[in-house]
């Protein structure tokens, strides 16, 4: 943990302009996904999960201090405790960093699991342990197994409506369908909801220019398309012009529109967000859901003008408290609202929110020539969660002292994973094909979270 170098995080804030949007008029591959869906369709039998429910998952990739944010110790010795108080929340007994006020007011509408841990301190294998439920083979960008994003657009897909299953403002980085294959990765999107660099609000089908660069897009494929037909059979060519046009409906569409505009939610909703790409993003997680999108995921990097691109607060990147001061009220502003909102339209039963990263900070913190930080720790971490028709207002399990490691009721990435499928009604026991032809399991048996439920 003797960190001498930059730790650049899961994604620096350059690389989100090479976020683009998966989608056959955006130039990318949405016809080859839709074809590789309907072949793996046709090759299984499915179960039928309910298609009523979804999830938000607002995750803060580098990993969030678990010791500055929802467990606090403030009984510790300074070397461990940092300089944040915990304050009183609307439920007696819950205290959670000064940081977070709006939150305190909320308590009520959501649980904190403090218990949760795994054993794998880097960004790209923490996400994937975190996101499927299973130790990565290798440590690679990308996971062998495929996420419960993956899993559940996969099990999704016979019900999925207008919208693509899971759809990623932007997606969570190093996650991945795995051996499902890119079919089921979820529709990536960038930019700021607010600002003219967001794509997807000029998809409306009554937009003229988009429907021009569609046109000319389809009559260039189709001269290609002309070029080749005496390579390949006629019938894969047809299954090609037919999958193109599928993804061109899907992106026109009326309900795809409607679904990514935000001018029609009131100016004092959009303020009460905020309005930044935190706020905004998390606004159109809950328009999508609501529309009948299974996953929607917002990823939270850097934000404003702070040298912090992520939450990987490592001593040698950067001054890790004032990075918490810079983001805090970004974050607390817009996660509050969200969960407000859900409650407010009654979605709170069919909506589950969570709020977490990879893995939390090491306890004690580091110095980099008189500058505080902390290291990757996956020992022990906090997550909240909200909505999913769940017990709210409760603390569930606890760390020792330090924030060491669980202390009461240490539970598993498996034990989360669970509650998230059973919400989303699907058979962790159902097996899907591996690569090598082996069927495997969705999750390895575990229990939900008994609390929650």
């Amino acid at each position: 943990m003797d960190r001498r170098t930059p730790c650049n995080g899961p994604l620096h804030r350059r690389d989100l302009l090479r976020l683009g949007l998966l989608s056959g008029a955006a130039g990318l591959s949405l016809p080859d996904l839709l074809r590789l869906k309907e072949a793996a369709a046709a090759e299984r039998k499915q179960a039928s999960p309910r298609s009523e429910t979804s999830v938000i998952l607002v995750f803060c990739h580098g990993g969030p201090s678990h010791l500055d944010t929802y467990d606090l110790k403030p009984e510790a010795t300074a070397e461990y405790r940092g300089p944040y108080k915990p304050i009183r929340t609307n439920v007696p007994g819950i205290e959670i960093s000064e940081l977070f006020p709006l939150q305190a007011k909320i308590a009520d509408k959501f649980a904190l699991v403090r218990s949760v841990h795994h054993a794998h301190f880097d960004h790209q294998d923490g996400a994937q342990m975190f996101l499927t439920g299973r130790k990565p083979l290798t440590i690679k960008p990308k996971p062998d197994h495929p996420d419960f994003i993956a899993v559940t657009a996969r099990m999704r897909e016979a019900t999925s409506r207008d919208l693509p299953p899971s759809i990623g403002l932007p997606p969570v980085e190093f996650s991945g369908p795995g051996f499902l294959g890119p079919s089921y990765a979820p529709f990536r999107v960038q930019g700021d909801p607010d600002r003219a660099n967001f794509v997807v609000p000029d998809l409306g089908s009554a937009d003229p220019r988009f429907l021009a660069r569609t046109a000319r897009r389809q009559r260039i494929r189709s001269a290609v398309d002309g070029m080749r037909r005496d390579l390949l059979e006629s019938r894969e060519v047809a299954a090609a012009d037919r999958f193109y046009q599928k993804a061109v409906d899907i992106v026109t569409s009326p309900a795809a529109a409607k679904a990514f505009d935000l001018s029609g939610e009131p100016d004092k909703l959009r303020d009460r967000y905020g309005r930044n790409r935190w706020g905004q993003s998390m606004l159109l997680a809950r328009r999508l859901v609501e529309a009948g999108v299974s996953v929607a995921t917002v990823a939270l990097y850097g934000i404003g003008n702070s040298p912090a691109h992520n939450w990987d607060d490592h001593a040698v990147n950067w001054h890790i408290f004032e990075a918490m001061n810079h983001r805090a009220p970004y974050y607390d502003q817009a996660l509050t609202a969200l969960i407000e909102d859900v409650y407010a339209r009654g979605l709170d039963r069919n909506v589950l929110i969570i709020a977490t990263g990879e893995f939390g900070r090491t306890p004690k913190i580091e110095y980099n020539n008189g500058r505080p930080g902390r290291d990757h720790y996956a020992y022990a971490m906090s997550i909240l969660l909200a909505g999913g028709g769940m017990r709210m207002g409760q603390v569930i399990g606890s760390t020792n002292s330090l924030g060491e490691h669980p202390d009461e009721r240490p539970l598993t990435v498996g034990n989360l994973l669970e509650t998230v499928y059973r919400h989303l009604g699907i058979d962790t026991s159902h097996e899907l094909v591996d690569n090598s032809g082996r069927p495997l399991r969705i999750l390895d048996p575990a229990e939900p979270i008994s609390e929650l439920l």
